[in-house]
């Protein structure tokens, strides 16, 4: 076998061991989101009005470490091998979301998403970049939708998995379960060798990096905007899904059988979405220089008016209009992260997502979890979600509005050395 081709053979290995961590990462998250019900029945009155305002805390507990660690590690990601880092956060998240099932109190219980929030913020920002170091920019956008398909797919079956294993188990083995395949998933990322080298060395002798180059990204508009339009679509997607088990029980539809259709249609929608988007942005992107945010504003505009049909049509039609909504939020994933590290000097690149992560969690679903529980809890999830519409329409605009930086900023980058 080639040169070339070991090298192509061994970027599919990591797509694929990369895809399939982050099909469990959105499992861990998405468990959560679907057991909150139950989870807030084992702690709390059912008069305590502040209930939701304190379970929504679990997925602040969660996103605020993450947030945090994540520029933290995404810094050590560009100085020493990637897969090393992101084993061993695969490794601590699995074991703390396994010991969530094991909390007794609701202390122990936000002190386990503190962990699983450390854990992938030393994978988050590593994994895209792992990516973006094996594929050339022709077919990135292709590689980083595949890549981002966990997303509708793992927090589907997290919803999937919460809501039976909730139901006929109880929700501590819904935590249980998830833990061994994500060990052994993490220790197979000590066997992969990281891109930027030719062994198995763990210090990276990678093109030095000055301040400059940390500090051009905020001199960067199209990243800015990307930012922005990101943190408010993961308000939406991060809101919409954990409080979705409670605004369907405001419409009255069963918990279990309610959980388990909008996972299917979070598979089916979201996982044809988001692999459309990409292939559609690439293919648009040699006519349209700025195609990857063309089709992620046009995306969260198209979806906007679908998913307030859906607060007003009665189920079951309401899931129909759903499906489309949650089909159009999703095209966005592939382009806008591939946007992402093609204006990202390779050098840093890790630290450009990791920023990125740190801007849309502490700005988008850390505010998402309190602010629409709050929403929902003082007044009704029909009035926190409508809100939430709002949202979803000024993130597709900020998109379009930064269309015009995209071109020039990924000129600029484009052939820079692998990092």
């Amino acid at each position: 076998m080639g040169t070339q081709a070991r090298l192509a053979s061994g970027a599919r290995a990591a797509l694929l061991l990369l895809l399939a961590i982050n099909l469990f990462n959105y499992i861990d998250r998405q468990i959560l989101a679907a057991l909150e019900p139950d989870i807030r029945a084992s702690f709390f009155a059912a008069s305590d009005v502040n209930a939701m305002t304190k379970t929504g805390l679990l997925g602040d507990a969660f996103f605020v470490t993450y947030m945090v660690s994540a520029p933290i590690l995404g810094f050590l990601a560009d100085r020493f091998s990637r897969w090393i880092i992101v084993g061993s956060a695969v490794i601590l998240w699995s074991l703390a979301s396994g010991g969530s099932g094991l909390a007794a109190t609701f202390a122990i219980l936000f002190a386990t998403r503190i962990c699983v929030g450390i854990g992938e913020g030393g994978y988050g920002p590593a994994a895209p970049t792992i990516l973006s170091d094996l594929f050339p920019i022709e077919t990135r956008g292709r590689m980083m939708a595949i890549f981002y398909t966990a997303i509708p797919v793992g927090s589907a079956l997290g919803y999937v998995i919460g809501g039976l294993i909730g139901a006929h188990l109880g929700w501590r083995w819904a935590f249980y379960l998830v833990a061994p395949p994500g060990l052994l998933l993490g220790l197979l990322c000590f066997f992969q060798r990281d891109p930027r080298v030719a062994g198995h060395q763990l210090a990276l002798a990678s093109p030095r990096r000055s301040v400059g180059d940390y500090l051009k990204l905020f001199r960067t508009r199209s990243y800015l905007i990307n930012c922005i339009a990101q943190t408010l679509m993961t308000f939406v997607t991060g809101g919409l899904g954990y409080w979705i088990s409670a605004y369907l029980n405001y419409r009255n539809q069963s918990p279990a059988l309610g959980r388990t259709i909008f996972g299917l249609i979070t598979v089916v929608a979201g996982l044809f979405s988001t692999l459309l988007g990409g292939v559609i942005a690439d293919r648009l992107r040699p006519r349209f220089a700025g195609s990857y945010f063309w089709v992620s504003g046009i995306g969260m505009l198209t979806a906007c008016p679908f998913f307030i049909a859906t607060l007003y049509i009665p189920f079951p039609a309401a899931w129909i209009t759903m499906f489309v909504a949650i089909f159009f939020l999703f095209v966005n994933t592939g382009p806008s992260n591939t946007a992402l590290a093609n204006v990202s000097l390779p050098a840093v690149r890790a630290t450009a997502f990791a920023l990125n992560i740190f801007v849309v969690h502490a700005l988008g679903d850390v505010q998402a979890f309190w602010l629409l529980g709050y929403l929902g809890g003082h007044t009704n999830m029909h009035v926190a979600f409508l809100f939430v519409s709002g949202i979803i329409f000024a993130s597709g605009l900020a998109w379009l509005i930064g269309v015009k930086y995209l071109p020039a900023d990924t000129a600029a980058v484009d052939g820079e050395p692998s990092g």
